[in-house]
């Protein structure tokens, strides 16, 4: 799907909550960087203690959403990001306890939801991947979320790949994080020699290295046809082995990129299990587009979406914040270049 696309009456939106949200934005307060607890999983009960907490307001004004590209330039262009007016948004704070900023925990791998589970050819064989579809204000974003490669799984990923056309693959992890293995190198190590595989043959055919992740051009060739297709891989680096990225910059260029690089096909993101940096890929990218075109969104709503589709996505608490952190570092920039 190359992009987001006008949603049905079939997509179960509550237009009454539409209402009650218009204009507004939910965030969580912040955790601050001292505190050092253990993050805990983030239950419905706290997404509606967010709701109707104390509320504060961010007027931005006068933006043009022609200008928004100024303020989201690609990581290759000037480091300089932040050029441009402001929009009518208003956002709403939480007052509840600030929460931790200690050690992620470790999940084990949750089975996908079969009802939006990723089949995988004439078989409808099993893969740990699940179609996400969020809707907001009247348009679906499509995804494909889904659990890293493992090595006995590494030929049905790039089938899911394939099959699903998709152009863009979204990595949010290293392949080993604190002596810990996270993720199969399922891709070729040097653009010398492809990766060869029982039934696709993998190659790198550039790659860039830059502060915050790395962009790679992949080619895949199916052995049994022939075919080949094109893939841009992003694998964002700078992810800490515990808690969440001190600074929003480097993953608001992240996410602002592969959306750019988007073309076909949902995009396909993955971290570790695929639940929780997937998560707070999919909410943020969805709250930029809506930004882009001036629309009302509600972070609290979007994650509830995703997680009718897939257990557990956002895992913990500092995660969710993580996601009010960078909407908030937006908004405040748009604010000062009013």
């Amino acid at each position: 799907m190359s992009a987001p696309r006008k949603a049905t009456a079939e997509s179960g939106e509550d237009e009454g909550d539409n209402c009650n949200s218009k204009d507004v934005i939910s965030r969580e307060t912040l955790p601050s960087s001292s505190q050092k607890k253990t993050p805990r999983s983030v239950t419905h009960k706290d997404l509606e203690n967010a709701d109707n907490s104390e509320k504060v307001k961010l007027s931005v004004q006068n933006f043009q959403p022609s200008n928004y590209e100024d303020l989201f330039k690609d990581a290759t262009e000037s480091e300089s990001i932040w050029a441009t007016s402001g929009s009518f948004l208003r956002d709403k704070s939480s007052s509840e306890d600030e929460e931790l900023a200690g050690p992620s925990q470790t999940v084990p791998p949750q089975l996908s939801d079969d009802s939006t589970r990723v089949p995988l050819g004439e078989n409808k064989d099993y893969i740990n991947a699940s179609y996400i579809r969020i809707v907001n204000s009247g348009e679906e974003y499509f995804y494909i979320a889904s659990q890293g490669p493992l090595p006995s799984t590494t030929d049905d990923f790039w089938q899911m790949v394939l099959e699903n056309n998709s152009n863009v693959i979204v990595m949010i992890t290293r392949e080993i994080e604190g002596g810990v293995i996270k993720c199969h190198h399922y891709w070729p190590i040097s653009m010398k020699k492809p990766l060869e595989l029982k039934n696709y043959r993998v190659f790198l055919e550039n790659y860039q290295i830059l502060q915050y992740f790395i962009i790679r051009i992949l080619q895949v060739v199916r052995k049994s046809t022939g075919t080949s297709h094109f893939v841009k891989h992003v694998q964002f680096t700078n992810w800490p082995d515990h808690g969440t990225p001190a600074s929003v910059d480097g993953f608001i260029k992240y996410v602002r990129f592969a959306r750019k690089s988007h073309l076909t096909g949902p995009i396909l993101v993955h971290c570790s299990a695929g639940v929780g940096r997937t998560g707070v890929f999919l909410c943020v990218d969805v709250v930029f587009c809506a930004i882009e075109k001036n629309f009302p969104f509600n972070i609290r709503n979007i994650v509830a979406q995703m997680r009718e589709q897939r257990y557990g996505m956002i895992q913990t608490k500092e995660q969710y914040f993580f996601c009010y952190k960078v909407v908030l570092e937006v908004l405040q920039k748009l604010l000062t270049f009013d």
